[in-house]
């Protein structure tokens, strides 16, 4: 097998949460260029829906699912719906997150359940169900986005909630990789730094002293771009990481090397 060879993603089945935009959907687009057919499964359906059409032209078959993953029972739906229609799931790249800043004295009581929700029991669910399909192929590259934010305190916003809900992702991948490596399948994560997406663009605006606080911190002196996602995603979901479980890959333009 050549080494390009290895990261070919043909007809290979790939689900992404939180496919409908930002770090999700270039993902969803670099899964697509090595020729996964992707499932683009997220909250907003419309949004989904378009980012599904956009995929065609790669030659590839795509379509869009609803789903909630704070609800045990849509992820099953979702799950049960993909393999109706592709008959396996190959992928699983576990994107759908949301960040608040709260200080953690003031924070509401609903504001901690839901960012624990969406992001560590939404990427549980999500991985449970799929994993069982997994496991019964053999075969299988799950995929959980984390974040920097899962390994150090950011500075200076507060956000006590959305780092540990992402430190559990972390330990969540290392655990359901040491439990389903002997069955074939892989669980890795991808722990982004400062990336340029439309919600970071939005939240400059209100804070546009922290664009620069920040990127004095990162060695590169810039913001992750989104599109950057692409190569870390398709070497973990390929057989070029055939020897990689529990992994986690950081890419964070150096931040955490302080």
């Amino acid at each position: 097998m050549t080494a390009q060879s290895l990261f070919s993603l043909k007809d290979e089945v790939a689900v992404v949460t939180g496919g409908a935009q930002g770090l999700g959907e270039q993902m969803a687009i670099g899964l697509a260029e090595a020729g996964a057919h992707v499932i683009i499964a997220d909250l907003n359906l419309d949004n989904a829906k378009k980012v599904a059409q956009s995929l065609e032209k790669y030659g590839i078959e795509t379509m869009a699912v609803h789903v909630d993953v704070t609800q045990k029972s849509l992820v099953e739906n979702m799950v049960d719906e993909v393999i109706k229609n592709f008959q396996k799931i190959d992928i699983l790249v576990t994107s759908a997150g949301v960040g608040q800043w709260v200080p953690a004295a003031e924070m509401p009581e609903s504001d901690w359940k839901r960012v624990m929700d969406i992001n560590l029991n939404g990427t549980f669910f999500c991985c449970q169900s799929v994993g069982r399909r997994m496991i019964e192929k053999k075969k299988g590259s799950i995929i959980t986005i984390s974040s920097m934010s899962g390994l150090i305190v950011n500075t200076p916003q507060c956000q006590s909630h959305y780092n540990t809900s992402k430190g559990g992702v972390i330990m969540l991948t290392k655990s359901l990789a040491a439990e389903w490596a002997p069955y074939g399948v892989r669980v890795n994560s991808i722990a982004p730094g400062y990336m340029k997406t439309q919600l970071v663009a939005d939240l400059l605006l209100q804070y546009p002293e922290y664009a620069e606080a920040w990127t004095k911190l990162v060695p590169f002196g810039r913001f992750g771009k989104p599109e950057e996602m692409k190569g870390p995603c398709v070497f973990l979901a390929s057989n070029a990481a055939s020897f990689v479980t529990g992994s986690v890959v950081v890419m964070d333009g150096g931040y955490t090397i302080w």
